[in-house]
């Protein structure tokens, strides 16, 4: 089939309630923020005029309808996105600490996103795709876990380039256990592995995020690991198109600002921005320069989103990251 769509994400859309200061009598207010990692993806994606398409589930309510409509709005084909009439959208309240980062609370029990099952996956979308992304919110349960495998295997299938977000959310799942066999699942699969300090600490056991990324790649030939830092940056490791040359590691110091409000899809904007660099540079390549340029790019995008609420529908243009980098 013709590879007409860019990029086709999988996972969960769902809404974050971001608090937003206090009422006049002392409570807290929640702003209605659309989002889910795979769509905040899709959303810079589409800010540098890639064409991209989601396959999910919402519930057939107030969230769900205003999802789908914020996801079009963007730029974001829905055909594979599920209305489903008996559960309710997913909801993620976060609450966002003085240093800008935040803590979760999920009302998922069940939510829309974790009920796609294998037969509503949109086989034709992957098929179209150049590349296929996922997160592992849609592996937490068995039947939404049995259609990202299949989705998967279909874009393996297809020749797609995969890549990963494993994107942590403890409380989403029943141990932690649980959650790292599904993310070992996930890096049998990808050529790009996004991944954060903390989760590669964690999946490891290594606390040198060096040792770490050579630990896993004992066990997964993948050609792409980015590790973010938080404060620290980001760290690229590249093996070549077929993971299996030579190892080439750059690291890119971020664009720290006192500006900064929250952290709510700074993963997503800098994930989105490797993945265009993919797309326009091929997996095969790379070079040091490049990876150099990925990272600066992806760092410069990602200090941007932290200084707005919410993600999905506020992505940066990318005109403001080349005049914030170029400073």
């Amino acid at each position: 089939m013709e590879k007409t769509i860019d990029v086709v994400a999988l996972g969960e859309l769902l809404i974050d309630m971001t608090n937003n200061g206090v009422s006049a009598t002392g409570n807290t207010l929640f702003e209605a923020n659309p989002g889910g990692a795979p769509c905040n993806v899709l959303a810079m994606l589409k800010k540098f005029n890639h064409s991209v398409g989601f396959i999910g589930k919402v519930g057939d309510d107030i969230f769900g309808n205003k999802l789908k409509a914020t996801i079009e709005e963007v730029g974001i084909n829905t055909e594979g996105l599920v209305i489903d009439k008996d559960v309710r959208t997913t909801l993620a309240f976060v609450e966002t600490f003085p240093d800008g980062d935040r803590d979760f609370s999920f009302y998922r029990n069940p939510g829309a996103d974790m009920m796609l099952t294998k037969d509503e996956v949109k086989v034709d979308l992957i098929k179209q795709a150049k590349l296929f992304h996922f997160g592992t919110l849609s592996m937490t349960h068995e039947k939404v876990r049995e259609a990202t495998l299949f989705a998967l295997e279909e874009a393996k299938k297809a020749g797609c380039i995969i890549t990963f977000d494993p994107n942590l959310r403890e409380p989403l799942w029943n141990s932690l256990d649980e959650a790292k066999e599904q993310i070992l699942v996930g890096m049998k699969y990808c050529d790009y592995l996004k991944i954060s300090d903390n989760e590669i600490q964690w999946l490891t056991g290594e606390e040198d995020y060096n040792a770490g990324v050579h630990k896993l790649r004992e066990s997964y030939n993948i050609p792409l690991i980015t590790v973010s830092m938080g404060k620290e940056g980001s760290r690229a490791f590249y093996y070549g198109a077929d993971g299996n040359g030579d190892e080439i590691i750059v690291d890119v110091k971020p664009f720290l600002s006192d500006k900064t409000i929250e952290t709510t899809g700074a993963g997503d904007t800098f994930c989105g921005t490797v993945i265009h660099y993919i797309l326009e540079t091929g997996l095969a390549n790379f070079d040091e320069a490049k990876l150099a340029e990925m990272l600066t790019f992806a760092n410069g995008a990602a200090s941007l989103i932290t200084r707005v609420k919410g993600a999905l529908k506020v992505m940066p243009e990318i005109s403001a990251v080349k005049k914030l980098i170029g400073k």
